[in-house]
């Protein structure tokens, strides 16, 4: 496969096993964020989803891709874990099958956001729940720590939501 020139060539395989283009995303703001339910930053489900909330009418679209490469913070399966991400924060958003985030099994995804996003944090994934905020052109990506909560990308959202 050629080098992808937009997110929009890429898709992911969601956790129920249907393949999802981000063509469909084109001209909305997207949020993904690789996601793990044993760390200490799962409690930012709670704010993803009130973000996915608060702007699904407006576009924005909250994407979860579970990762376990991070001391193994991602155990389950696919199945178990939608039910955790439903039962204990109310998510609704996407989530994808369990995705590697950094090596050469990266998913292309995350090489593509990793290759085109302007970071401080270089190159890698340095742990769960690093965020990637797409603007509805598919061009701009803005990248955030784990330790930058939901809340505090909201200002960003709001800056990219078409009007």
């Amino acid at each position: 496969m050629s080098k992808p020139t937009s997110i929009y060539d890429l898709e992911f395989t969601n956790n129920r096993g249907k393949l999802v283009s981000l063509a469909d995303y084109a001209g909305k703001p997207i949020l993904i964020v690789n996601t793990a339910s044993k760390c200490g930053f799962t409690p930012q489900y709670e704010g993803l989803q009130k973000l996915n909330e608060e702007f699904r009418e407006q576009g924005l679209i909250v994407l979860g891709f579970p990762c376990d490469q991070f001391a193994h913070q991602e155990p389950g399966n696919d199945q178990e874990i939608d039910e955790f991400c439903k039962v204990n924060f109310g998510v609704d958003f996407p989530l994808s099958q369990k995705v590697n985030v950094n090596g050469k099994n990266a998913h292309p995804i995350f090489k593509f956001l990793k290759g085109n996003s302007k970071s401080l944090l270089g190159g890698a994934v340095k742990w769960n729940f690093t965020k990637f905020l797409i603007s509805p052109d598919g061009q701009s990506i803005k990248r955030y720590s784990p330790n930058t909560t939901p809340e505090n990308i909201r200002a960003d959202v709001l800056e990219i939501l078409p009007s």
